[in-house]
């Protein structure tokens, strides 16, 4: 039985070739801390952090290295950036199609008194922009995903950004589907604040994430986690400058090395293999198609230039659960199946409470393991009685 790995949207799997061995060389060989020590290797593992800082700059076009803060990954950053931001009385706008990431911290804040409201999108997670503007009304912020993890359609940050630029309005983004896998541009989508993660897209390991800010929204940020920065440690409050106002404590330097790795690859890659990876999304949403009004559903747009490869189907004459259990255990194809952490995002596509079963390629993936998928697919709903 062969081994098909489909959860690339939970994390990247295989990482960047030479991940594993960059983490290994700095914990056998480096293993200092930077920022602290006054020798060689400290200033050493410095300059590879501050590169690793000028590829994210580079890869989303941020303000500056500078700007690019380290956390533990998208879900940290989110928090820093909604929590660090938003105080009682606001009114932020975010969408029903947003992760647990962004809603729970959001969730948090209602309960302390900060208003909360919805775009509009409709059942294929599609932003509807003709009404975005009211929504904008008395808003502080927006929080916006860029690309659903359930079913892989892409929202319009650009027009979303605009909006905000026109009206002073901050905008936040969640890019743990998108960076790595389609641009980002932080200066045309007007962009404020970015949160993302290491070890998807970006195909480095897990730990390892970060943020990038504009200058403007760095000084309206309140640092939520004070400490130790290696900087200024005469005084008794958080630095004024960045990074260091937002990286108190040692940071992940193995995360670091993994993940400066990953973006070698990625930036010796190019464009070539981002076009790889849509193709492949491309040849799994048509393989899935293929069997609607065959007891399967696929969920999100039809429009491959508006959706990541994620493909999340529903099948509607079995457990989803138990269809996802099959395929791993008779076919050994690894999904995701249930809500997926986002669960208003469920309940606006149709898909709640039942869940769907979803399919993420990455760039590893092969198109022979995708035929193989729409075969395995393919035998279970035969089985199911209403497939011909």
């Amino acid at each position: 039985m062969q081994s098909v790995y489909m959860d690339n949207a939970a994390t990247s799997y295989p990482k960047a070739p030479g991940v594993g061995e960059a983490m290994a060389d700095y914990i056998t060989n480096v293993g200092c801390n930077i920022s602290r020590g006054g020798y060689q290797s400290a200033y050493d593992a410095a300059a590879l952090a501050l590169e690793t800082r000028e590829q994210l700059c580079r890869l989303v076009h941020g303000p500056s290295a500078r700007n690019v803060i380290f956390t533990p990954g998208a879900t940290h950053s989110l928090n820093y950036l909604i929590k660090g931001l938003l105080k009682p009385g606001d009114r932020v706008v975010t969408s029903p199609m947003e992760h647990n990431a962004v809603l729970r911290p959001l969730t948090q804040l209602q309960a302390q008194g900060v208003e909360l409201a919805f775009f509009d999108c409709d059942n294929t997670g599609t932003l509807q922009l003709e009404t975005a503007a009211d929504k904008l009304t008395g808003a502080a912020a927006v929080v916006l995903t860029h690309a659903s993890n359930v079913c892989g359609t892409i929202l319009p940050l650009k027009e979303i950004g605009a909006l905000c630029a026109e009206r002073g309005i901050i905008f936040l983004v969640d890019g743990a589907q998108s960076v790595g896998v389609v641009p980002v541009d932080m200066a045309e989508m007007h962009i404020d604040g970015l949160g993302f993660p290491g070890h998807k897209g970006l195909l480095g390991p897990q730990g390892i994430g970060g943020m990038v800010v504009t200058d403007a929204l760095a000084a309206r940020l309140t640092p939520l986690v004070a400490g130790g920065t290696g900087s200024v440690s005469h005084e008794l409050v958080m630095p004024d400058f960045l990074p260091d106002r937002f990286e108190a404590g040692t940071l992940n330097l193995p995360g670091i090395y993994g993940l400066h790795a990953a973006l070698t690859y990625l930036e010796e890659q190019g464009e070539a293999l981002h076009g790889r990876e849509a193709k492949l999304a491309g040849h799994l949403w048509a393989r899935m198609k293929e069997f609607e009004g065959m007891g399967l559903r696929v969920v999100g747009v039809d429009d491959l230039t508006k959706r990541t490869g994620v493909v999340s189907v529903d099948f509607l004459h079995a457990d989803n659960g138990e269809m996802s259990f099959r395929l791993e255990q008779e076919y050994g194809i690894q999904t995701r199946c249930g809500l997926h952490c986002a669960p208003t995002a469920h309940q606006t596509l149709g898909t709640f409470p039942q869940g769907t079963v979803r399919f993420s390629v990455g760039p590893f993936t092969s198109f022979e393991s995708i035929d193989y998928v729409q075969d395995a697919v393919y035998r279970l709903l035969l089985e199911t009685g209403r497939a011909s």
